[in-house]
């Protein structure tokens, strides 16, 4: 597989191991990932938060660490980029509110550039209205969002991930290995 260019638009409070894990394992396969979020810089860092699987009705949160941020928001050109990784947790609920996040997003689903998302990261999918026709997972509470934005969405184990066309989406980050494996295998073709 050849060395790719991979943008991921985080925030804070966006989920640890889903910020974390995909930044360090597509680092590790030799592809470049620029890590960026609004307002922010490169050296900069984002707070993040670890969502725990703790028998509630939903995720118990947690503080998580400092992610350092590795490129300037403001100097991204999408075009300059093979691929998009979008992380969840609280960050997404805040960055769909950002018209150039929105605008970036638009951009790899009009040029069919692979694209990542896990968890609540299809809350700005559906912001950028991008999901029209698509099969989707997202984190079991966005689904009403989900199919708001025209889009099936997949009840799939938390383990799982989905491939639609260009789009790889997963429920949480117990999906790792499934969702890293079908990103990859988009980003080799």
């Amino acid at each position: 597989m050849s060395s790719k260019k991979i943008l991921m638009i985080t925030g804070d409070f966006t989920e640890d191991y889903e910020t974390m894990v995909p930044f360090q394992t597509l680092l590790a396969v030799g592809h470049t990932v620029h890590a960026v979020c609004p307002e922010k810089k490169a050296g900069d860092t984002v707070a993040t938060c670890i969502h725990d699987f703790e028998g509630d009705q939903t995720y118990t949160e947690k503080r998580g660490h400092n992610f350092a941020l590795n490129a300037t928001f403001d100097d991204i050109d999408p075009a300059d980029y093979d691929a998009l990784v979008i992380p969840g947790g609280r960050a997404p609920e805040y960055l769909r509110l950002n018209a150039r996040v929105l605008e970036m997003v638009r951009h790899f689903f009009d040029t069919n550039k692979p694209v990542a998302a896990v968890c609540h990261g299809a809350q700005i999918l559906t912001a950028a209205g991008v999901l029209k026709g698509r099969e989707v997972s997202a984190y079991p509470a966005c689904k009403p969002e989900v199919e708001m934005a025209g889009a099936a969405y997949c009840e799939i184990p938390i383990d799982s991930a989905v491939t639609d066309g260009n789009l790889v989406s997963a429920p949480a980050w117990p999906a790792h290995p499934a969702w890293m494996q079908q990103f990859m295998a988009l980003l080799s073709k």
